[in-house]
């Protein structure tokens, strides 16, 4: 079976999860199975529903239940919306050792680390934990040096807008 790459999708411009999402595409187009965990967007994103739309074959998962973004909420919000995130990247580590799909997006992953809800070690230690023909893409605004060696692809998403007279 084919060895599953590991691609970072990163930067403070807008399409990471756009760029993630079309290789999804390509998956599906030749019968493969996706799993899509989103972190940090909340419970207010609208692209949830036409991602929906293309289950069975991609599977869209959002663990957060908080309709504003995490640095709004109150302390209290924070601790249940930490057990629900929690409980999204323990839902993330299964998928990734028992190979349950072909490709998984953990999308925004990577802004746990800036928040402190995850390390570096702890994602490099679900890279390790993979099955092996698993396909799995990262994305997120920061990829922290210790990373960059654990992963096969790296994008770095800037967008760049020109005044035009």
């Amino acid at each position: 079976m084919e060895r599953g790459t590991v691609q970072v999708i990163y930067g403070t411009g807008k399409g990471k999860t756009g760029a993630a999402l079309g290789r999804a595409l390509q998956l599906l187009n030749q019968n493969k199975t996706v799993i899509v965990i989103q972190f940090m967007k909340g419970n207010t994103n609208t692209e949830s529903e036409i991602l929906k739309r293309l289950e069975p074959e991609m599977k869209l998962f959002r663990f957060e239940k908080q309709q504003v973004g995490f640095k709004e909420l109150s302390p209290e919000e924070k601790q249940e919306e930490l057990m629900n995130i929690r409980n999204g990247l323990n839902f993330a580590n299964k998928v990734l050792s028992t190979g349950e799909c072909d490709l998984l997006i953990l999308d925004e992953i990577l802004d746990l680390l800036e928040y402190g809800i995850l390390t570096e070690e702890t994602v490099c230690s679900m890279i390790r934990s993979k099955a092996e023909e698993t396909e799995l893409i990262l994305t997120g605004r920061v990829c922290p040096e210790g990373l960059k060696s654990s992963v096969d692809c790296i994008s770095h998403m800037e967008n760049e807008c020109v005044k035009r007279d």
